[in-house]
């Protein structure tokens, strides 16, 4: 039967979508936002039953709001976490942030009583710090965060997650924690406030790119990605697990291709061509997504998620589809005009 679960950073991208499910499938919600004063719009844009679901204002790296938004939940989707359109100028000001949000939500689901964890790492937690080449990940590998192409982004996710896990040995008595690790989350958005990690197709729609770069990533669709967390706090025997949530794998030019081939006039901005590194490293001077990501030119990363699929029974929409409708759903909300 439902309970009462805690879904840290309500106004957020996975966020939505999970809540939206959780209550459609019975739950009591409760949910931390940093400020109260966007309860309500944040409300407007979620439409769900709003007797099922309460908002408290709490931050990653405070105390105040912690214990009253964590009593009475058998349950905590810690989906908090800081993810920049560009890279600090100090790492802290992202590893401090996840590092110690997490550690401060499990303190309190402790403390309260909650008996399953679900918190959403990354991809980047699994796959990064490797050189130029092909490569195929699974949940049993980590990130290198001793090789010098590692940013700031990658460094936070992987470092709280291990952080939390090292918690959980050592405190976590009597709770049950897994985490589920999302490649390149996109799909259809709720409202004009748009999650970062739809800058990509965006910046192929408005023609921000003069060609692709050779960039790509793994697509999941944000539907899947919080259908995945809703069946991980409910399925038995999750404790030390992780999930990689993650698709197909996907080249700028081949979403560029897709994009043109799907919407006709609407793509009428994407590029067609290739964009060389050599080019590619120049734009990065002034664009701060592309001076993050310059460091992973030519890097092609698959991921086999078929531990999900196995032990939870979860299925993944087609990627391409999901990537049409990321590009639908931005023109729709008037982020990309065509």
């Amino acid at each position: 039967m439902p309970g009462t679960v805690l879904v840290t950073g309500g106004s957020g991208y996975i966020a939505g979508f999970t809540i939206r499910q959780l209550v459609a499938e019975g739950w009591t919600v409760h949910s931390t936002i940093r400020s109260l004063d966007r309860e309500q719009q944040v409300r407007d844009i979620l439409n769900v039953d709003n007797a099922k679901l309460r908002f408290f204002a709490a931050d990653l790296m405070d105390d105040a709001g912690w214990a009253e938004a964590m009593a009475g939940c058998t349950h905590l989707a810690h989906l908090a976490s800081p993810l920049p359109s560009a890279s600090p100028r100090d790492e802290n000001d992202l590893i401090g942030p996840a590092r110690d949000g997490a550690l401060r939500a499990l303190r309190f689901a402790k403390e309260a009583g909650v008996k399953r964890v679900v918190m959403t790492s990354s991809m980047a937690a699994i796959a990064y710090g490797v050189d130029r080449g092909e490569y195929t990940f699974s949940e049993k590998d980590w990130t290198n965060l001793e090789h010098p192409d590692v940013y700031p982004y990658v460094k936070s996710k992987t470092i709280s997650e291990r952080a939390a896990r090292d918690w959980m040995v050592a405190n976590g008595e009597g709770m049950e924690f897994c985490t589920i690790n999302p490649s390149m989350v996109l799909g259809p958005i709720l409202s004009p406030d748009f999650s970062t990690s739809l800058e990509a197709v965006k910046k192929m729609m408005d023609g921000s790119f003069p060609g692709a770069p050779d960039l790509g990533f793994c697509v999941v669709d944000v539907r899947d990605v919080a259908d995945l967390h809703v069946r991980a706090l409910t399925a038995p025997d999750m404790d030390g697990e992780r999930f990689f949530a993650a698709g197909k794998f996907f080249k700028l030019h081949d979403i560029a291709m897709l994009l043109k081939e799907r919407l006709g006039d609407e793509a009428k901005k994407v590029p067609s061509r290739k964009l060389p590194d050599w080019l590619m490293k120049i734009v990065a001077i002034w664009d701060p997504v592309a001076r993050q990501v310059k460091s992973e030119l030519g890097k092609v990363r698959h991921a086999d998620a078929s531990h999900a699929k196995e032990k939870l029974g979860w299925q993944t929409r087609d990627e391409e589809q999901t990537i049409v409708d990321t590009a639908r759903s931005l023109i729709d909300n008037g982020i990309v005009k065509t």
